[in-house]
């Protein structure tokens, strides 16, 4: 129980002051108020602990004057799916049709809910090369490859010796609840300047290509300048063709003639592509008061520029905004949480809640939901839970879940 009280407040610090950003504009009470305050500073496992409890408010009730375009919270929940895990920071499917869900530790293995059912032995462990011992170090993101049934590949992003992130591939043996630890495949090195700021995310566009969301290289502030610098990998979105050389190459269509395809980001936490449109959304965490979200329809090229460390959120922080620079969707203030964890577009079974991007907060547990609305969008607090936000999943058939640190994985359910 200690362990995981230190790893509590180990996360609110990372999420807070290296955290990503969010957006948001209705006016709510946060329920934050046992988090950390925002802090570029890596707090140590021996930090004085935080309780963290996942235990979901009494109530959801929509927030004052929210629009009639969202479905009434108040008949929905986040129902308990999986317990006993240990720091989960990832949720992804295989795209088997197995029906499996695979959850990310941040230790560095990766376990399999089957049929509901939690297994004993992970699927991937790698806790012997992930360094997760400091900052937002860890095994951090999971992707598997489109044609997974076909070639068992599937893709992680982890910090290792020194705190460089690894982008590595792995395989499944000849039992599919199992991979084989000593198939990896190490694709890219990034050498991180600092232990914060690695972002983590990792997932396939519709496009086939591999996107990574990376971090601007730590400390506070950007001090190296690497979101606005084309010629490096730190605080981007990298896409990458894993189908052809080796390990790599990268796509003729890529702005910059390397792996970069989107810039001006600081810590992206969590990117994802609808299933149903194929765009793609970002959620960005802020430096001291702002956190964002950023969207990209389907068909956007590539070199687009989200604003870090000219802009924090849609306000300036080192600079003055250009016409090239590209402004959030939505974004929140500090007074409302401390750190965006980005989620999914909804494409389940509950027709209600079509089409509506839902993400959170780390520290506060808030959940909104944002869709565009015409030639604006529409952005509605949903749920105030006691969560602590860590991540959110889809299954394969496109219903949602959330990850809270603490060990717990809820999905959005009727009531």
């Amino acid at each position: 129980m200690r362990w995981f009280l230190l790893l509590s407040v180990f996360f609110v610090f990372i999420f807070s002051g290296c955290a990503p950003a969010g957006t948001l504009t209705p006016t709510i009470v946060s329920t934050a108020s046992t988090a950390a305050p925002p802090s570029d500073t890596a707090a140590p496992l021996t930090d004085t602990p935080v309780a963290s409890t996942d235990t979901p408010a009494p109530t959801a009730t929509a927030a004052p004057g929210s629009s009639s375009g969202f479905p009434n919270p108040a008949n929905y929940q986040w129902t308990e799916f999986a317990a006993s895990l240990t720091a989960p920071v990832d949720i992804q499917n295989a795209g088997d049709d197995s029906g499996r869900l695979f959850i990310v530790e941040k230790t560095g293995r990766i376990r399999v809910i089957k049929n509901g059912q939690l297994l004993e032995t992970p699927f991937l462990d790698i806790t012997d090369r992930v360094n997760s011992g400091s900052s937002e170090c860890g095994l951090l993101g999971l992707a598997f490859h489109p044609k997974y049934k076909e070639n068992g590949y599937f893709y992680v992003n982890y910090t290792g010796a020194g705190g460089d992130t690894f982008i590595s591939r792995f395989q499944v043996t000849g039992d599919p609840d199992i991979a084989d630890p000593a198939s990896e495949k190490r694709l890219l090195t990034v050498k991180q300047p600092y232990p914060n700021h690695n972002g983590g995310a990792t997932t396939f566009g519709p496009d086939g290509y591999l996107y990574l969301g990376l971090g601007d290289g730590g400390s506070g502030g950007d001090p190296l300048g690497n979101g606005q610098n084309t010629g490096v990998l730190l605080g981007k979105i990298l896409r990458i063709d894993v189908d052809h050389g080796d390990p790599y190459s990268i796509p003729a269509d890529n702005p910059f003639g390397n792996e970069v395809w989107a810039h001006g980001l600081r810590n992206p936490w969590r990117i994802s592509f609808d299933k149903g449109t194929g765009d793609l959304w970002i959620a960005d965490v802020g430096q001291n008061s702002w956190e964002e979200i950023d969207y990209a329809p389907r068909g956007t090229p590539g070199g687009a520029n989200y604003g870090w460390n000219i802009m924090e959120g849609d306000h300036p922080y080192n600079g003055q905004p250009g016409p090239d620079l590209i402004p959030p969707v939505a974004e929140y203030s500090h007074s409302l949480g401390c750190s965006v964890t980005g989620g999914y577009v909804y494409r389940g079974s509950m027709p209600e809640w079509q089409g509506i991007y839902l993400y959170g907060d780390y520290c506060s547990g808030t959940i909104w939901g944002l869709v565009k609305s015409g030639d604006g969008w529409q952005n509605q607090v949903l749920f105030e839970t006691n969560f602590n936000i860590s991540s959110f999943g889809v299954d394969e058939s496109g219903e949602l879940y959330l990850a809270s640190l603490g060990g717990t994985i809820y999905k959005l359910t009727a009531k």
